[in-house]
């Protein structure tokens, strides 16, 4: 029915792609106007275009011109010019939507249209791309058209400085890691000072892969952390109880909901280990109240041993145990499992265990992105999640017709009774195809199952090239010269993102090692012949040894071969002892066990492909309904977190906060009265004392109430006038000696950090909450409901007592004799003891401010000289930062110092 509905009407996509038609011949009628034009003028277009916006022009008027400007300049740069279906594929992005384009259609130079076209506007772009290495290719690659259009191009990566950043962001157009944009964002809202911010409003993104950014990458939210309390000996002691459970008899394990736990049996044995190391009294249960933690780092140990397993989930490289993206195979250096769990798997290992860590600021990459004013996004694959990027991120998915007809021919899947018989096809396979010359690439899942696999053809004799997340520094070289004559690939995952695999090799990689003119020829004229033999040998062929959970994967993979039209082959080996098929089929064995299938014999069996179909189809529901689910709970934090980072974006550009800190008070007093005095009630039932104690603790200030109270004729409103009167009065006597421009540094910085400290606080309490509101549906009653409910009372708790500390601390305030003027020397912002970045998961950063852990530019200075001697985030007593062993009070905080700023202030 959907068939016959889309062939009357025609899809989405035929119908946007007919509507950006009339705009083709628009652009190809300028070609030659820009043809005719020199550099100098090529590059003044864009200050012309500018113009046209500043005078009112719509940005979609400028198509035409922009799309001409950007394609001639690409001719010049890159000697690339753009095909009609690339100019398509920007029209998509700059529309808002995402443009799926095969593999080798040239994405890359797509984005630079649309980027280019609202980078006019002079508010940035940003580019989104899945790793460094890639962001600063591409940052240097298109950065030549972008400079041949008088325009700025710059990347972020990790290891750069603040400055860098900030001169970074404030580019035409910016090319950057998902993770990157994020963290600076969450930053960029921990800083005490404008000067500090990096990032501008956030205009337009095009996203770069944008299936492994907004689907796969979704689910894990970006975490700013800093270290919790140690619990070393703990992870150890426990990691040595697990060896001695025995799985179906001590404890059950769930491989489909990635889930173990305790049996009774096991419960008794666990009891029985921890008391004996001294960890649970005698007369304890585990499932006491009290021992709940003993409970979740038992559960953490055994998840560790029993469902994460070295070089699959992944490697100990250096002494670190550093995690394997399941979808692209890298590794995530730096980011860590939360909960315990990695330092679990630390214990397991034998390596140094570090510290768990506490969340400081978080966001998840859904929301994240929906903070742009237009997003848009490109990939090969993503007309399988067409309905998730349409209802979560409201992005439609535009299929881009290729410029040649595909020509690669995906062949049924080939299914083997045992591993060990897929295993002698597979190489018998890549002998054949290496012998005629073709060259072939093997997608594994693991890197467990790459080594095994290129163990089985050195075995063979076939030369060949492992591509994995330990060889991911060679993996630029490898993967271009994949698609050479009987060249061997085996690559994980990581070979289907950001990369380009030519027939013959990589000719630009071969021209560099001529040594002269006469080589190069000669290189060129090899190339050539070489190209052609591949071609006539059948092209790249795509060779997959296990099924992915998800189908964007596989056919991510088979889009590797048949790139620009060129001839190629893909098909999948699969076994019955493969994970998936264990894991979704799991009687099939029973089945050819019955039928005494040989294991070097292939079966055909459509039961087989229909039962992978529908557990991929089922892994890609439940990972949707994951998403959801997340999404659901992170929409209550994200309605709070935009209130207090509009707050707080407020107060950071305030120049006067005199009459917010002034309602603060009253809001404070009223309160406090209505506590006191409670409207209607009797005076026997006044309570005079809580207000005594209220006034002493928030506004340092100790008032006769009592003695008030025993006038005939003072009653609850003469009260409150006392207080009232004696509350401004003693802050006005306190802020008199200060400047009107020092009182609201002071006021800023304390209103800021108070703020942070609370929210943090904040995000710790919503994160118990919501690890045991689950349990309420016992109770029928809905966990987001609940969720949502008291998250709100908590957020309404973090206000008033933000209200409350504010008003206590600047009532103590005191001007110190010689001290210097706060202006100039607003204090910087803390990292709270080196907060490490977490990315899905966790990223570490140094975990305190000791000697060699933080640089002077953490405080926003040049060297430890130029300190603010009062900076208040150094505790008089605490070492001193610049690392001399002598207590800050005694070296960079001392009291000459402090008198020598105050001179120069």
């Amino acid at each position: 029915m959907l068939n016959f509905v889309s062939s009357l009407f025609g899809t989405p996509s035929t119908r946007f792609l007919k509507e950006m038609q009339p705009y083709l011949p628009k652009i190809a009628a300028l070609e030659a106007e820009m043809q005719a034009k020199t550099d100098e003028q090529l590059a003044a277009v864009t200050a012309e275009l500018r113009a046209q916006l500043d005078q009112g022009a719509k940005l979609d008027s400028l198509i035409p011109q922009a799309f001409a400007a950007v394609r001639e300049g690409a001719k010049r740069a890159l000697g690339l010019r753009a095909f009609d279906v690339q100019i398509l594929g920007g029209l998509s992005l700059h529309f808002g939507k995402i443009a799926e384009m095969k593999t080798g259609e040239g994405k890359t130079l797509v984005a630079t249209f649309a980027a280019y076209l609202n980078a006019l506007s002079g508010k940035g772009v940003h580019v989104v791309t899945v790793n460094d290495y890639l962001a600063k290719r591409d940052a240097a690659w298109m950065g030549q058209v972008f400079t041949q259009l008088g325009m700025t191009t710059a990347a972020i990566y990790h290891g750069q400085s603040p400055d860098e950043r900030k001169e970074a962001y404030a580019a035409d157009v910016t090319y950057a890691t998902n993770n990157e944009l994020g963290f600076d964002y969450l930053r960029d809202h921990m800083v005490l000072s404008p000067q500090q911010l990096v990032q501008r409003p956030l205009h337009y993104a095009i996203v770069d892969e944008v299936d492994s950014i907004l689907i796969d990458e979704a689910r894990t939210p970006l975490i700013i952390s800093g270290p919790s309390d140690d619990k070393t000996d703990l992870y150890i002691a426990i990691n040595d109880l697990i060896p001695s459970l025995k799985h179906g008899e001590d404890y059950e394990l769930d491989e489909k909901q990635r889930s173990a736990h305790l049996t009774e049996e096991g419960t008794d044995k666990a009891e029985a280990f921890l008391r004996a190391k001294s960890l649970l009294n005698e007369d304890d249960n585990l499932y006491d109240v009290h021992n709940i933690s003993l409970v979740h780092h038992v559960n953490q140990a055994l998840r560790a041993h029993t469902l994460f397993h070295k070089d699959a989930e992944y490697i100990v490289k250096d002494g670190e145990v550093v995690l394997i993206d399941e979808f692209t195979g890298r590794m995530m250096a730096g980011r860590r499992l939360s909960d315990g769990l990695h330092q679990a798997i630390e214990a397991k290992e034998g390596v140094d265990i570090k510290q768990e860590n506490q969340t400081l600021a978080s966001i998840t990459f859904q929301n994240y992105f929906r903070l742009y004013e237009k997003l848009s996004g490109m990939t090969g694959t993503a007309a399988t999640e067409a309905e998730e990027f349409e209802n979560i991120y409201r992005l439609p998915v535009m299929v881009i017709p290729t410029n040649n007809p595909v020509q690669r021919k995906d062949f049924a899947d080939i299914i083997y009774p045992s591993r060990k018989g897929k295993m002698k096809a597979i190489v018998k396979d890549i002998q054949e195809s290496q012998q005629k010359g073709q060259p072939v690439l093997v997608g594994t899942t693991t890197i467990e199952r790459s080594e095994e696999l290129s163990a089985a053809l050195t075995a063979a004799g076939i030369k060949h090239n492992v591509l994995n997340a330990r060889y991911h520094e060679q993996e630029a070289g490898i993967i271009s010269q994949a698609g050479r004559k009987g060249a061997v690939t085996i690559a994980t995952n990581m070979a289907g993102r950001g990369t380009d695999i030519k027939l013959g090799g990589n000719i630009d990689l071969l021209l560099a090692e001529a040594k002269d003119e006469a080589d190069a020829e000669r290189i060129r004229a090899a190339y050539k012949k070489e190209h052609e033999e591949v071609m006539a040998a059948g092209g790249l062929k795509v060779l997959g040894t296990e099924r992915h959970e998800s189908r964007r994967i596989d056919n991510q993979l088979r889009g590797r071969s048949g790139r620009q039209g060129d001839v190629g082959a893909s098909v999948f080996y699969l076994s019955m002892q493969d994970d998936l098929i264990k894991r979704f089929v799991p009687n099939i064995e029973g089945l050819l066990a019955r039928l005494n299938v040989p294991e070097d014999d292939a079966v055909q069996m459509g039961i087989v492909s229909k039962s992978i179909e529908n557990a991929q189809n089922k892994i890609e529901a439940l990972n949707f309904d994951l998403r959801k689910n997340i999404l659901k709970y992170d929409e209550v934090l994200n309605d709070q977190r935009k209130v207090v980072y509009d707050q707080r974006t407020t107060i950071l550009f305030s120049e006067d906060l005199n009459e917010t800190i002034l309602d603060f008070r009253a809001e404070i007093l009223d309160s406090l009265l209505q506590k006191a005095f409670p409207q209607g009630a009797l005076p026997e039932q006044w309570q005079p004392d809580v207000l005594t104690e209220g006034l002493s603790r928030i506004f340092n200030l100790t008032l006769p109430v009592e003695q008030w109270l025993k006038d005939a004729d003072v009653g609850a409103e003469s009260i409150a006038e006392h207080c009232h009167k004696a509350v401004e009065e003693s802050w006005k006597q306190r802020t008199e000696p200060f400047q009107p421009h020092v009182l609201n540094s002071i006021e800023k910085s304390v209103l800021l950090q108070t703020l942070d400290r609370l929210w943090r606080q904040h995000l710790q309490a919503l994160d118990m909450l919501r690890k045991g509101i689950g349990l309420r549906g016992y109770a029928q009653k809905d966990p987001l409901n609940e969720y949502a409910r008291e998250s709100y009372m908590l957020f309404e708790d973090l206000l008033a007592a933000t209200k409350q500390e504010t008003v206590s601390i600047l009532s103590r305030v005191q001007l110190v004799e010689d001290a210097p003027e706060p202006q100039g020397l607003t204090a910087q912002p803390t990292e709270m003891s080196g907060p490490s970045e977490q990315g899905p998961i966790t990223q570490d950063v140094p975990a305190s401010q000791q000697a060699g852990g933080i640089t002077p530019q953490a405080f926003g200075v040049a060297s430890w000289d130029d300190l603010n001697p009062l900076d208040g985030r150094i505790p008089r007593n605490a070492p001193c930062p610049c690392g001399s062993g002598e207590r800050f009070k005694a070296c960079h905080g001392s009291v000459a110092r402090i008198k020598s700023v105050s001179r120069a202030a």
